[in-house]
């Protein structure tokens, strides 16, 4: 019996005890329960739409620039466009007949879309004045990611439809023009003027800025070009990081490619009786002394190394004014780059360079020194020019290149030549 009641004692204490803790439980569940809020959900945010009358911005830029009676006159259209209205609608008509993205479309509701003028007005005025994209939002009705997207495409399509026209290589009649005006300024065989010139990269990457930055300054890309008196550039290599010099620059430059693999054309030219076959460049102090530079004489004594400097410096300041009017055309490329990718930011600066050139196209009788006629007319030059149809028995093209005694032999006759030019004035 005894036995037995201990058993029963035993049953009836761990009962109580189970029945202790499922009260406990329950009470802290249901004061965990009660000290959290109700979580209401917050409701998605929907897209803001802004109805941007985008019909009503085509008819208003097109009443201001493009009716037979603009409301602006051709000198503002200079001034705002960068360019002459008829190379502007030039490329917008391009622009539209082969680019998908510029082709006039309708929406879902056959209501038009944004027109080619629009699209290519946002594109230009963002390059121009380098703003943001925003900017062109209250007169154009362009959001800002659209004329974002806008200007992305101008500059792939001005590359890709322009590019192979306006950053040529010189032909052989560009080639006999830039000779004759280089000898009319006392340089026989010159075809321009060689600099870099460093644009600012304001978001490089982090991790790319020890590579693009110099000591303490911003980072930078390096752009070369080679321009004639006329401000075209013949010759631009854009991307080396901003801690390179001009030689460092030069050694990855292709500026003489065609001369070591042959493909450039024969030329032949006379300097003070002496016959020289190698084109060459003007340029600053940096440059090595090869036989396509000329640089000037530092601390001239004598008066012809002094007027050899007069007139080298001032032929050598050609691309360093080129380099001026592109960034006062295009404010973009002047102020420093927002862009992240470097793919596009290299789009921009070639369209920029293309749309620079097309510009000089249309306008440059109109501020050059020397008359179109004056070179058509002479048909006795004292240089020639002609392709290149035996790459055989050329020799060594960097042998050529880099002979530091035809440099200082052309720079004596140079010397010479401008001294019996110029030396009576």
């Amino acid at each position: 019996m005894a036995s037995s009641s201990n058993n029963f004692d035993f049953h009836n204490s761990s009962s109580s005890d189970d029945d202790f803790f499922d009260q406990y439980i329950d009470a802290q569940i249901d004061n965990l329960c009660d000290g959290i809020e109700e979580v209401i959900p917050t409701e998605r945010k929907k897209r803001t739409y802004i109805e941007r009358n985008r019909e009503e911005g085509h008819e208003q830029l097109c009443k201001d620039y493009f009716n037979d009676n603009p409301t602006f006159t051709e000198n503002l259209f200079r001034r705002r466009f960068r360019m002459n209205k008829p190379l502007f609608l030039r490329i917008v008509n391009r622009l539209a007949a082969e680019v998908s993205y510029f082709q006039p479309k309708k929406d879902a509701t056959f209501r038009n879309g944004i027109s080619p003028l629009q699209q290519c007005t946002a594109a230009i005025r963002q390059l121009a004045y380098g703003a943001a994209a925003d900017s062109v939002d209250e007169y154009v009705r362009i959001g800002e990611t659209t004329a974002r997207k806008c200007l992305e495409h101008f500059v792939v399509a001005i590359v890709d439809l322009f590019g192979t026209e306006y950053l040529r290589r010189p032909t052989t009649e560009d080639l006999e023009r830039l000779l004759f005006y280089g000898e009319k300024r006392g340089f026989p065989g010159m075809v321009g003027s060689i600099d870099c010139m460093h644009w600012k990269w304001k978001n490089c990457p982090t991790a790319w800025k020890g590579m693009y930055s110099r000591g303490t300054e911003k980072p930078t890309i390096v752009l070369e070009a080679v321009a004639s008196q006329d401000l075209w550039i013949w010759h631009a290599f854009f991307g080396a990081p901003g801690t390179s010099n001009d030689l460092n620059v030069l050694a990855q430059s292709p500026v003489f490619n065609d001369i070591i693999y042959g493909r450039a054309p024969q030329m032949n030219y006379y300097v003070n009786g002496r016959e020289y076959n190698l084109s060459y460049y003007l340029t600053d102090g940096i440059y090595p002394e090869w036989a396509t530079f000329v640089k000037s004489i530092q601390r001239p004594q004598h008066p012809k190394h002094r007027l050899f400097a007069e007139h080298q410096e001032g032929a050598r300041k050609d691309v360093e004014r080129a380099f001026g009017v592109l960034q006062s055309r295009f404010a973009m490329i002047k102020n420093p780059c927002r862009f992240l990718s470097k793919g596009k930011i290299a789009y921009i600066m070639r369209a920029c360079l293309i749309l620079h050139n097309m510009i000089v196209e249309d306008e440059r009788y109109s501020y050059t020194l020397y008359d179109k006629e004056e070179f058509e007319q002479d048909e006795i030059h004292t240089f020639s020019v002609e392709m290149p149809t035996n790459l055989e028995g050329l020799g060594d093209g960097h042998t050529r290149i880099r002979d530091r005694q035809a440099h200082h032999q052309l720079k004596e006759d140079l010397i010479e030549n401008i001294w019996t030019t110029f030396g009576n004035e």
